[in-house]
């Protein structure tokens, strides 16, 4: 297995690639490129210790390559790509659901919030078809968000960072189109997962359960 310094710079080196495929318009050097970096994220887990809340963080990092794959093929598999990724957000909902069941409402008050707000801005541009896929997607990442801040951490910043990167999708692709925009997504997406990936370290994990357990709360 190779080492921590090495997957960072295996991750860093495709990352400058997918970069690079962003701006020479390069499809096939992008596809390739695009699930490296996770890729080493799952890579760096497995050498941690073993416990169900790395589980699930491995399994949705495995959903977000299949997500990562499906979006960079040149062709109209976004519904695929959205259903990727929402397993992926239900796989992180699980894990921070292992952790504390602490309701945290003003959380959840803020989750509400955001997944309101951005499906309505959505849905205010005619989805059509896509209605329901966004709006079960909306759901899934409101509530993953909800039990990620209800952790803190790293879990919530990481969540938080994905959510910003799956609106900044939603608002590029549906609302209005602007520079930039791929390269903001994108590494937002990476910043998300890799504080994702980091809060199923040993010692993130040990504080969010010393912080549950002062809560009364151990499972989900």
């Amino acid at each position: 297995m190779p080492r921590p310094g090495h997957l960072l710079t295996i991750a860093v080196a495709a990352a400058a690639c997918y970069l690079y495929a962003l701006v020479s318009d390069n499809a096939l050097l992008g596809l390739l490129a695009k699930p490296i970096p996770v890729l080493a994220l799952i890579a760096w887990l497995s050498t941690s210790p073993d416990t169900l809340y790395r589980r699930w963080i491995m399994i949705g990092l495995g959903f977000s390559v299949l997500g990562d794959i499906l979006l960079a093929i040149p062709r109209e598999l976004f519904v695929f790509g959205l259903a990727a990724f929402l397993c992926a957000h239900l796989a992180y909902l699980r894990g921070y659901c292992n952790l504390t069941r602490h309701p945290a409402y003003p959380a959840l008050a803020f989750a509400l919030l955001i997944g309101g707000a951005l499906f309505g801005l959505l849905a205010s541009h005619d989805l059509g078809p896509l209605l329901l896929p966004v709006a079960l997607y909306a759901l899934a990442i409101g509530a993953m968000l909800w039990r990620a801040l209800a952790c803190g951490g790293l879990a919530a910043l990481g969540a938080c960072a994905f959510v910003f990167s799956d609106s900044l999708i939603g608002i590029n692709r549906f609302v209005s189109p602007f520079a930039a925009a791929e390269y903001l997504i994108i590494l937002a997406y990476w910043l998300g997962q890799w504080l994702i990936a980091a809060s199923a370290t040993r010692g993130s994990i040990d504080k969010v359960l010393i912080q549950s357990g002062a809560r009364g709360a151990n499972s989900c």
